[in-house]
């Protein structure tokens, strides 16, 4: 009778709160299965999910191979789990492995005309490098993640302490900064971690200073790190947090001056090594291929005169200039 009475009252709550709310409860209260025992099934969703059903049991004594794998997983900011990450590199590496095993032999066989037997034996070959590039590739991803993200933190972190130093000078907690610095309307890698910061407070429960000591410890900068474990010194010693960061957003903008002069004179070099390279040694590299195709003679080997000016045009010039512009974009400040 008490079971029926206090049934009816929480049933009684659950109304009043749908009046007052205005949300409809039921559909989030799950309903029991019809079935026993079900099994489990594979879903297509993401190949991330499909990886991790296929091989995340398989993949438990391979983890101490990735231990390095891990720290940078961290620091890269991916959302993704270390398990199910290597999870999705070996998938992936079977996937294109066995893709070379079965499409190199076909195509030199069909389109080649190549004996079965060494096609065959070119598609092993294939294969094998086509797993371990695609291991080494999943593995040196989060590094290049990891050093893109410290880029973007060093390069903002002028601007995020100065903006922190007028929060604080107005006498707003360290919570409100970080909650008002993941607002901003502009995609920053600051934004982001201090999204981190304030989901540690507000959903995992965390204290401000233990949420500073996490992204303190998976951030890949080290000017990043030392300002929050700074801002963390002065909150446990009760100082004037407003003080500090306007010191060091004082230090960074001087350290800023210094990294854009160096980028001057790095970017005063390339130019010169890209006029040297793409454009004047190609411009006498076609006309001596020219002179050379007009005489009738010059053959390197194989290569023709006109083969090599079609090389030089159509393959150099473009793959030069594509390294040069993923250099630039390597070392160019966003900020």
């Amino acid at each position: 009778m008490k079971k029926n009475r206090a049934i009816q009252k929480i049933k009684v709550l659950f109304r009043r709160f749908e009046t007052l709310t205005g949300l409809n409860l039921a559909r989030f209260i799950p309903r029991q299965s019809t079935t026993i025992l079900e099994k489990p099934k594979l879903e297509l969703k993401e190949p991330r999910l499909l990886a991790y059903q296929l091989m995340g049991d398989k993949t438990e004594h391979l983890l101490p191979l990735f231990r390095e794998l891990e720290s940078n997983l961290q620091k890269s900011g991916l959302k993704i789990n270390f398990r199910a990450y290597v999870s999705l590199t070996l998938f992936a590496a079977i996937l294109a492995s066995f893709s070379s095993l079965t499409l190199v032999p076909i195509i030199l066989f069909l389109a080649f005309k190549i004996p079965l037997l060494p096609a065959f034996l070119f598609g092993i070959g294939g294969s094998l490098f086509t797993w371990a590039f695609s291991v080494i590739t999943f593995y040196m991803y989060p590094v290049y993640r990891a050093d893109k993200l410290k880029r973007e933190l060093d390069d903002e972190l002028t601007f995020a302490t100065g903006y922190m130093a007028i929060l604080s000078s107005a006498g707003v907690s360290p919570e409100r900064i970080f909650l008002s610095l993941s607002g901003l309307s502009l995609p920053l890698a600051v934004s982001a971690e201090a999204k981190n910061v304030v989901r540690d407070v507000n959903l995992f429960g965390s204290d401000i200073i233990s949420a500073l000591e996490e992204v303190s410890r998976r951030t890949p900068s080290d000017r990043f790190r030392e300002t929050l474990e700074g801002f963390i010194s002065t909150i446990h010693s009760g100082g004037n947090s407003a003080v500090y960061l306007r010191e060091k957003s004082k230090q960074n903008m001087r350290l800023k001056r210094i990294s854009l002069r160096k980028f001057s004179d790095t970017l005063s070099v390339l130019s010169e090594f890209y006029v040297a390279l793409l454009i004047t040694g190609p411009l006498l590299l076609v006309i001596m291929l020219a002179v050379m195709a007009m005489l009738g003679g010059g053959n390197l080997g194989i290569l023709s005169p006109d083969l090599l000016l079609d090389l030089v045009t159509y393959l150099g010039i473009p793959l030069g200039s594509l390294v040069f512009l993923i250099i630039m974009d390597a070392i160019s400040p966003k900020w």
